[in-house]
């Protein structure tokens, strides 16, 4: 089982788009067609989807990618927690995102915050369908990013990995230029950390497909995100 985390990484390369959950997330705006926050808004968060060897990948909202799952097999009490969990967690960090849009002074703080807003927006909608297809109450909360509203309850409790608490995320709220900029990446990089330990223990358990990928997705998207916010600090 210790093998299982760096196989997966592995496998990303070579992934068909009908195994894969997220397929490969857009991971920056510049990506998803060099736009800002309004273009995003205006088209909503895409999917990058890789095709197979010598195929064109395809560009696809979260619903066509949630149709690319593979077949709903017995759910494990594991992979449902974690999807749960993560939901959550991705909440969270949009919530950030959106204050480091509005509040950051450095550009390459609010280049993260978009990055983030961008990629973690589509995995929770697809995370969604994933419960869905199991017969699970997804816990969403459908607004714009979902999960804000719910931070309050899951911020801090021990369960949820690197998660902000709401005295902190009142903190960033208030915060403004550097002071925020180092507050966000502070709480951002510890975030990022959670994710990345909970993505990591799911890897050695999980017999789903669809879960290994988005946790494979998950380490090596947010392992790049905090050597980013490690340079900005």
């Amino acid at each position: 089982m210790t093998d299982r985390p760096r196989t997966a990484l592995r496998r990303i390369r070579s992934l068909a788009p009908t195994a894969a959950l997220a397929l490969a997330l857009c991971a920056g705006a510049t990506a998803c067609g060099g736009g800002g926050s309004a273009s995003a808004n205006e088209e909503g968060p895409q999917v990058i989807a890789p095709g197979a060897p010598g195929d064109d990948a395809e560009t696809l909202s979260p619903e066509e990618a949630a149709e690319r799952l593979p077949e709903a097999g017995e759910p494990d009490a594991a992979d449902i927690a974690y999807m749960h969990m993560m939901i959550t967690h991705h909440g969270q960090a949009l919530e950030m995102s959106d204050l480091a849009l509005a509040h950051a002074e450095e550009n390459g703080v609010r280049g993260i915050a978009e990055r983030i807003r961008v990629s973690q927006a589509p995995e929770i909608e697809v995370m969604r369908a994933w419960l869905t297809e199991r017969g699970e109450d997804d816990g969403g909360h459908h607004g714009e990013h979902g999960e804000h509203g719910e931070h309050g309850e899951h911020g801090g409790d021990g369960e949820t990995p690197g998660m902000a608490s709401p005295e902190e995320l009142a903190q960033l709220s208030e915060a403004r230029g550097a002071e925020f900029d180092a507050l966000f990446l502070e709480l951002m990089v510890r975030h990022h950390e959670g994710a990345v330990a909970m993505a990591g223990e799911v890897l050695g358990t999980t017999t789903d497909p669809s879960v290994e990928q988005l946790a494979t997705d998950v380490i090596a998207t947010q392992s790049t995100e905090i050597d980013r916010m490690g340079r900005l600090a």
